[in-house]
């Protein structure tokens, strides 16, 4: 059952998930003088290959992240159903 505790932890973790990608993404750019940032080409080259790969295909490296995220869910899902 979707209680509203569970949804406001969920939301949590997106946003520190969100926080953290926007994080990495901005310092792997180059910041402009105008305060905009431009995303090297090696890195829009390589997350475009990676947006159009199924996880099956994926290397393990890049599994590893995905596995990483979903352990974090897990885990506010075992919460989730203690307080649910």
């Amino acid at each position: 059952m979707i209680n509203s505790e569970l949804i406001e932890l969920l939301a949590d973790y997106e946003h520190k998930r969100w926080s953290k990608w926007q994080s990495y993404l901005f310092s792997k750019s180059i910041k402009n003088e105008d305060g905009s940032v431009t995303i090297p080409k090696e890195l829009v080259d390589r997350w475009n290959r990676q947006i159009k790969t199924d996880y099956s295909c994926l290397s393990e490296t890049e599994k590893d992240s995905d596995r990483n995220c979903a352990k974090e869910l897990i885990k506010i899902l075992n919460l989730g159903d203690k307080n649910g």
